[in-house]
């Protein structure tokens, strides 16, 4: 526990509110860490209790983000028991469309505010409601219900979900050692929307559609003990304002940084939704990684749609069938998050050749293997899924396809996550927070298109126009890659985000 700085008291209490406590009598102090070593700072703990955090995190990213398809396999039994006729449109689907929009919502106006009520708070509270919202969906007596606790459940898991992003980076103190648990949580995000209707086939064979809600609130509810006693606080500054407290109830005058500040807590919220909407707009390094996580998710999304009219059309498959089927896309995430990491020595080994700063990896180096993988991978697999979607040829030939489009997807989001958080620096979360709004409004409304899109284009035309689009949007890290330097130097967030560095480099004073 540390008192690193003094500060008179009349400077002090002009920063603190006109009815604060502090006396008149005694000096006070700001509250930081112990020098560099403090035991205290999330950054200095084992790194066996690092890994057994992360561990944690990566559990319950996971096991939430099922929540998000694992309905669809029972699309057939919500249609009877709730008389919803999909002759015309997927109205079945609605129930995935409120769940993403919810995490889309949530995720951009609730998850910024983790940083000031601190992580363990915030999760722990989420997750209480979260399982509290999955009993009326096991219990739902009409389909309304279920379009609206999907809704604030999509929301839960949103913050469950992406604040493992957060704890990795509040424990994980640079680039090098924050490569491996990022990675693994951006393929467990996305093995966990894949494995959804995995699961959700495994107890819907056996069970009703209810023990589907059922099944989770029992495996969640039987997880939330572990949190307890495993997630601890990693919030620097939620950390050092325990400290403080702790220090003025034994009759010392300490404050932290961020209690000198003062800020209203209106103002923190209307700053995190603005500058996100705003880079969105005008940042076109950022809305171009947002269409391409958008396309990511919302495809695996629309697979939960098209698996079952491809191969139902070509083979007879039930819903069930289909629905195990999609275990090929996370084989192929599996491989795709191996192929990051080998991209990982790729952009360390680059900092050989920067001319821009020397010393330092080039930012545009994470996104060498997300061309490949966006070309080979995403664009290829479709076109794999697609011209193979005949009854002549057997059922492995578009689960393949399905495959690639797997392991694309990873290397590319992963790719495009690493050079967002290394090109824009400080303003990442920004960045993030609006590529997180894209890809969940595209995830929750692209399926909704599978039905009419296979009908009226046929398999292989419908599956052959993703494909085209994702060919495009892969030609945006083509152009990062050629002209990133030219295009930072544009950016007033990147430019000063290059400042930093160079900063740190000591080129620049």
């Amino acid at each position: 526990m540390s008192l690193t700085e003094t500060i008179p008291l009349a400077t002090l209490s002009a920063t603190l509110p006109e009815d604060s406590d502090v006396s008149r009598n005694h000096e006070s102090r700001i509250v930081d860490w112990d020098g560099p070593n403090d035991p205290g700072n999330p950054f200095n703990w084992s790194f066996k209790k690092k890994w057994a955090i992360t561990a944690v995190s990566l559990i319950a990213t996971f096991t939430t983000m099922l929540n998000g398809t694992i309905i669809t396999v029972a699309h057939e039994a919500l249609d009877e028991r709730f008389h919803v006729s999909e002759a015309n449109f997927p109205h079945s689907y609605w129930p995935v469309t409120t769940w993403a929009f919810g995490a889309a919502i949530f995720s951009f106006t609730i998850l910024p505010l983790m940083e000031d009520f601190g992580f363990r708070r915030v999760f722990l509270g989420t997750y209480g409601v979260f399982l509290c919202f999955l009993i009326p969906q096991a219990v739902a007596q009409n389909f309304a219900t279920l379009i609206v606790t999907r809704f604030f459940c999509g929301g839960c898991v949103s913050i469950i979900a992406n604040s493992g992003s957060s704890l990795i980076g509040n424990i994980w103190p640079d680039e090098h050692s924050r490569t491996l648990p990022m990675s693994l949580w951006i393929a467990v995000y996305l093995a966990g929307s894949s494995m959804g209707p995995v699961i959700g086939a495994s107890v819907f064979k056996f069970l009703s559609w209810r023990w589907i809600s059922y099944c989770q609130l029992i495996w969640c509810g039987a997880l939330y003990p572990l949190y307890w006693m495993l997630m601890p606080e990693t919030r620097n500054s939620v950390i050092l304002l325990a400290r403080a407290k702790k220090l003025r109830k034994e009759g010392k005058e300490a404050y932290t940084q961020e209690e000198l500040s003062n800020t209203p807590l209106l103002e923190v919220v209307l700053k995190s939704l603005n500058r996100p909407l705003y880079m969105l707009v005008t940042e076109p390094v950022a809305f171009v990684c947002t269409l391409i996580n958008g396309l990511v998710i919302g495809t695996i999304y629309l697979f939960t749609q098209s698996t079952e009219q491809v191969f139902a059309g070509l083979y007879g498959w039930t819903p069930v069938q289909a629905g195990f089927l999609q275990s090929a896309i996370v084989v192929g995430e599996l491989l795709g998050l191996v192929v990051s990491l080998g991209n990982s020595r790729l952009y360390f080994a680059s900092a050989k050749r920067n001319t821009e700063i020397p010393g330092t990896p080039i930012p545009e180096a994470r996104l060498y293997m997300s061309i490949v993988a966006g070309f080979f991978g995403m664009t290829g697999g479709m076109f794999v899924y697609a011209w193979t979607a005949y009854p002549t040829l057997p059922w492995i030939a578009p689960a393949v396809g399905l495959a690639m489009v797997g392991a694309g997807n990873t290397v590319v989001i992963i790719g495009a996550c690493d050079y967002i958080v290394d090109a824009y620096a400080k303003y990442a979360a920004s960045a993030i927070a609006a590529c997180s709004l894209g890809e969940n409004v595209l995830a929750a409304f692209i399926p909704l298109a599978a039905q009419s899109m296979y009908n009226n284009l046929g398999y292989q035309w419908a599956s052959s126009l993703l494909g085209f689009v994702a060919l495009a949007l892969t030609f945006g890290p083509v152009v990062l890659v050629l002209y990133g330097r030219q295009i930072r130097d544009r950016s007033p967030f990147m430019k000063e985000a290059a400042l930093d560095k160079k900063k740190e480099a000591g080129l620049v004073k």
